[in-house]
């Protein structure tokens, strides 16, 4: 409770500034030049919250967007690393090349990850050591959306959606014929060379894109020396285009991801390679009716090495998403309505030493949904949704029995934005999510050596129900702009790695103690309660014709505890809070942010606390041609204090140190 304090009393020591704000707006915005005013700009448009085009601003629950120059900023191997900025997201942690954004203390099979709408297809929900196989160096933008519009894409998202935006399958015609962008970079904390290329022509009545990357970080430096096998290699790239008519597209596009890493704390690396197909498609049907189809096929694997070279276990996953979407516009009160569907035909199987952690599955989904705006009123917009979903998974329990088990989730959502002011917003959002259990809850069976756990599934476990509440406020005076949130979600059957103490050998033989290398785990359900708040806030302190400077705060908490006082959940990011102080002008960058990570010390059974830390970064970047501002060179430091860092929800938190202090020099071309 303490923490939660500490978070909250941060965020509102930004109350009074609300009013001065408005009133240093008053006096000082009309004269400020429109480029300044644009470089604040924190109402883009957003693609992932609504099937209508919807700016941030004007949805109840809040939306965060990461654009391309904050993805290229991050560095890092993962789409985490590209949002670590986002008040409620954090990631995983587990290696350099694994890890998965938490919304809100919620991952794996709660945080749905896609890539332009479509499933990610790959197994990092099976387990922490896995990677997601999209790159952020070949993102657009990224979206973290919560409320209402994650049921468009399932009940895996009862955390949020993350989506992935690269325009892989351009979905609209460009207003230059051609367009291209190229970066490279250097840091010093792994001697990671890196580059990438965007390439988008429009030719006639079609656009093509194509894109390619390439990264190779060597282990990394920590505060306490170098981490061993902590690598992580990438290259892949993408080739698409799209055909416009009449108002309509149809298009195509194949991707190729190939990545190598290591797992720190192990002697073991990955390889792991993605071939997919996408396709993006939309058809005017005339009147307000629009009619989208979006789909992928993705064939993935990845083999667990050992340090001689021999191949211990090849997981392999073979996954089909089809995502229909009818647009029907206003029908009667109701402003936009649509109605979609959704089918997953998922195939996994395992082949080596780990393959009795999880016999072949299939995973199959039929779901339909519907979405729609009301506004009452001027001020009042409600905005709702609901799904069905029917979940059938097949596999092998430890038991031997082979099994067959299927689930009906029913889910809902209703928000309500107010517009108090043309200033002040306020949002509320109820909503009631069924959660089907996935293919590792029910049937795990045996050792997983990277996260050097024993697990074990249970067929028999239910329907998970989330019931949320979350209020939002947003303040936007143009010199100052706040988005904050407060929420609770009560789980029914939350279903969770249970570690009992007790370790295991690969044969599953148990003892009391940590005499064997093996974790045993259990999935279980118990009911949970998860709250928290979150917020950041951006103040203009100087607007001027060349530039503004401008201070900003984030922070965020959340409490995750088990009912009946039966203990914490396990491995939940600490609270944090932080600021900093930017100038962004036409010719030069500059900025600094500082952010102190609390000590977790509300950890779960047979976990380890980790201790605060603070993470310090700084950025400068010149462009110097004015006939060209597209030309950019920068410099990024990371971690400047080179604390020792650890990452509360990191299963390998104990031996896994974040990587310490790091220079990176950036070049990149625009045109």
């Amino acid at each position: 409770m303490r923490n939660m304090l500490l978070t909250g009393a941060a965020l509102a020591v930004l109350a009074p500034s609300l009013a001065f704000a408005q009133d240093a707006d008053a006096a000082g915005s009309a004269a400020a030049p429109q480029a300044a005013r644009d470089t604040t700009s924190h109402n883009e448009i957003v693609v992932t919250a609504s099937p209508f085009a919807a700016l941030q601003d004007s949805t109840p629950a809040i939306v965060a967007k990461v654009d391309r120059d904050q993805i290229v900023d991050s560095g890092g191997a993962s789409i985490a690393n590209a949002l670590s900025n986002v008040p409620g997201v954090s990631a995983t942690g587990f290696a350099a090349g694994a890890s998965r954004p938490i919304i809100r203390g919620m991952d794996a099979n709660r945080v749905r990850i896609l890539e332009d709408g479509t499933s990610a297809s790959d197994v990092s929900d099976i387990g922490p050591d896995h990677g997601v196989p999209i790159d952020p160096l070949a993102a657009r933008s990224i979206e973290v959306v919560r409320g209402a519009g994650t049921l468009r894409y399932g009940s895996q998202a009862i955390g949020g959606v993350v989506n992935v935006l690269n325009d892989r399958v351009p979905i609209s015609l460009p207003s230059k014929p051609l367009s291209f962008e190229l970066n490279g970079d250097y840091d010093t904390v792994s001697n990671a060379p890196e580059a990438s290329a965007l390439v988008d022509a429009k030719l006639g009545d079609f656009v093509l894109h194509a894109d390619g990357f390439y990264r190779h970080a060597d282990d990394y430096d920590t505060p306490l020396g170098t981490l061993d096998n902590s690598f992580a290699h990438a290259h892949g790239g993408s080739l698409g285009g799209s055909y416009f008519f009449g108002g309509s597209h149809v298009g195509v596009g194949v991707t190729q991801y190939d990545a190598t890493y290591g797992i720190p704390a192990d002697t073991s690396h990955i390889d792991m390679k993605q071939t997919k197909v996408m396709t993006r498609s939309s058809f005017d049907l005339g009147g307000d009716l629009r009619l989208t189809l979006d789909g992928s096929y993705a064939n993935y694997k990845h083999s667990e090495i050992a340090e001689d070279g021999t191949i211990a276990t090849t997981f392999r996953n073979k996954e089909w998403d089809v995502h229909p979407e009818l647009l029907l516009g206003a029908i009667g009160p109701f402003a936009n309505t649509a109605i979609g569907g959704e089918y997953v035909h998922r195939r996994f199987s395992a082949v080596g030493e780990d393959a009795a952690y999880l016999f072949p599955t299939l995973t199959e989904s039929e779901a339909g949904y519907f979405f729609t705006d009301l506004p009452l009123g001027d001020s009042v917009k409600l905005q709702a949704s609901g799904r069905v979903e029917h979940v059938s998974v097949e596999g092998t329990p430890k038991d031997d029995v082979f099994t067959k088990t299927s689930f009906t989730p029913i889910s809902g959502a209703i928000g309500a934005l107010w517009t108090a002011t043309p200033s002040l917003k306020l949002g509320l959002t109820f909503s009631s999510t069924g959660r089907a259990p996935a293919q590792t809850e029910l049937f795990a069976r045996g050792g997983h050596d990277g996260p050097q756990t024993f697990e074990t599934g249970d067929p028999t476990l239910k329907v998970e129900r989330a019931n949320s509440i979350e209020a939002s406020l947003r303040f936007n005076s143009g010199r100052f702009h706040f988005d904050g949130s407060i929420y609770s979600t009560w789980f029914h059957n939350y279903i969770h790695g249970d570690l009992t103490g007790r370790t295991c050998d690969d044969d599953g033989v148990c003892v009391e103690g940590d005499a064997n290398e093996l974790k045993e785990l259990f999935y279980r359900q118990q009911n949970a309660h998860f709250r928290g708040l979150e917020g950041e806030a951006f103040f203009d302190v100087v607007r001027t014709d060349s530039g503004t400077f401008q201070f900003h705060v984030l922070g965020d908490y959340v409490r995750a505890t088990f009912d009946n006082g039966a203990g914490n959940v396990p491995r939940i990011p600490p609270y944090r809070i932080g600021g900093g102080l930017n100038w962004k002008g036409d010719s030069l960058d500059a900025g600094m942010d500082l952010t102190y990570f609390g000590r977790q010390d509300k950890f779960g059974a047979f976990d380890t606390p980790t201790p605060s830390y603070y993470n310090l970064n700084a950025k400068i970047a010149w462009r110097p041609f004015e006939q060209n501002r597209g030309i950019e060179f920068a410099i990024i430091g990371q971690n400047l204090t080179d604390d020792v860092q650890r990452d509360a929800a990191a299963l390998n938190r104990a031996d896994v140190v974040m990587p310490g202090r790091n220079v990176r020099f950036v070049v990149r071309v625009a045109m």
